[in-house]
């Protein structure tokens, strides 16, 4: 997959608006739960996607905040790849929040 240009990041980003681009090759959300086996769940769900598309995020669980990282090791930055990702993991907090 190929390194996405800054132009076409910020493009990107406007459709996750809730990801923040950090270090100029990652990609960072924060997502907050009412209850900690909520966010241990999602991140179930986080990583069983992830697997299926060989493609993993940098996860970190701090009670009831989730935060996972995207970046594209083999093209050296961003990629289309993490975008789509990022709206995939925005749609399952969706489910797993109502």
């Amino acid at each position: 997959m190929e390194k996405l240009t800054e132009e076409e990041i910020h493009e990107r980003l406007a459709i996750v608006p809730s990801w923040k681009l950090t270090e100029t090759k990652w990609i960072e959300r924060k997502y907050r739960f009412s209850e900690y086996l909520n966010g241990v769940e999602f991140v179930q769900q986080v990583a069983n996607l992830s697997e299926k598309v060989n493609h993993h995020p940098f996860i970190s669980i701090d009670y009831k905040l989730v935060t996972l990282k995207i970046t594209s090791w083999h093209a050296k930055g961003l990629t289309a790849l993490d975008f789509d990702l990022a709206k995939k993991y925005d749609d399952l907090f969706l489910q797993i929040k109502r």
